[in-house]
């Protein structure tokens, strides 16, 4: 006689349940699950990068990166001849991407596309609400996954503006760019209370920390250079689709530079565990609805058990000013 046995698969974006049905001896192992680091969005000569693809690729394998999504305006650059000299099982791998870039009036409307099949024309629009609309739907009609960039950029967005939008998937919650105000200000949002006023919503939506990298051969402040924000993901390979599924799924956190050992949700708690770097000194904030800190720790395994929430998710700030940024978990009411 067969029995049902319920697998909790503990992964980053929250607590997924999956049940498989299996014999009395037999026991249903979970795929095992890796880290990968990632940047999802950076320029290359084919629009305002200063680098060409290859060289931007070469920069990210040499600095330990697994994976790279090349996302220029308005133009979709071939992988897989740069795979073929770059590429390694389960070391480096390169993602097709574009960055969709239209406008509202004065208003930047960027989104970035993973995977597309190919270029995604922008849509235009005659509303704000609407040019976002219709790029998220051209990049879905693609195979491609969307994330809104830079919000700030411009100062283009309110998050009033983004609760008329859906099936977007993605928000970045940080961005290297030294031009796109992700701290807000004059009356604007931040990046983090732009995300929160969508969840507070009901938005199942994901925050990620990008790059935005230009410039390869000039470093500096005042220069958009690469290394600055990045995606963990946990995944069972390193292949493109496992890659997408895990971010669609909401399987990885954003970094600045903060590491995390593991992010563990249950039906009762979110669990983070920091891996400490030198002398660094970390605090985490538990968010809930409304951008509420629900709580906070100095622990380097800090523990936030639910109360109701409809949302609980971790900022993880580092005495030296680096951030990570756990993906909400989604509560029943």
């Amino acid at each position: 006689m067969n029995v049902t046995y319920a697998i909790r698969l503990l992964l980053a974006g929250g607590a997924i349940w999956a049940l498989a049905a299996v014999g009395p001896s037999r026991a249903v192992q979970a795929p095992r699950l890796n880290w990968y680091k990632g940047n999802l969005h950076t320029h290359t000569l084919n629009s305002d990068g200063d680098s060409t693809p290859a060289e931007v690729a070469a920069w990210y394998r040499a600095n330990r990166y697994h994976f790279l999504i090349l996302s220029d305006h308005n133009y979709f650059t071939e992988v897989d001849g740069l795979n073929a000299v770059y590429g390694a099982k389960e070391r480096f791998l390169l993602i097709p991407g574009e960055e969709v870039t239209d406008r509202f009036g004065q208003a930047p409307v960027h989104l970035n596309a993973y995977n597309p099949r190919g270029l995604v024309e922008p849509a235009g629009g005659s509303t704000l609400a609407e040019t976002v609309q219709r790029n998220v739907d051209a990049i879905r009609r693609a195979g491609g996954l969307p994330a809104l960039n830079h919000p700030n950029f411009g100062w283009a967005f309110r998050s009033k503006d983004l609760l008329e939008i859906r099936d977007l998937s993605f928000i970045e919650v940080y961005n290297g760019h030294p031009l796109v105000n992700n701290f807000g200000g004059g009356g604007f949002e931040s990046l983090d209370e732009m995300w929160d006023a969508l969840l507070t919503a009901g938005r199942k939506i994901y925050g990620v920390a990008t790059d935005d990298a230009h410039h390869f051969k000039n470093w500096g402040r005042q220069y958009s250079n690469p290394g600055r924000g990045w995606v963990m993901v946990r995944a069972p390979a390193l292949t493109a689709q496992d890659i997408l599924e895990a971010l669609a799924a909401g399987n990885f956190y954003a970094s600045t530079g903060v590491e995390l050992a593991d992010v563990q949700a249950s039906e009762t708690e979110l669990r983070v565990d920091i891996k400490p770097q030198s002398s660094q000194r970390y605090t985490t904030y538990f968010i809930g609805p409304g951008g509420q800190t629900l709580a906070k720790s100095v622990d380097n395994t800090a523990v936030y058990r639910f109360r109701g929430e409809r949302y609980v998710r971790a900022r993880v700030v580092s005495s030296n000013g680096d951030i990570a940024w756990t993906q909400p978990v989604f509560l029943a009411n």
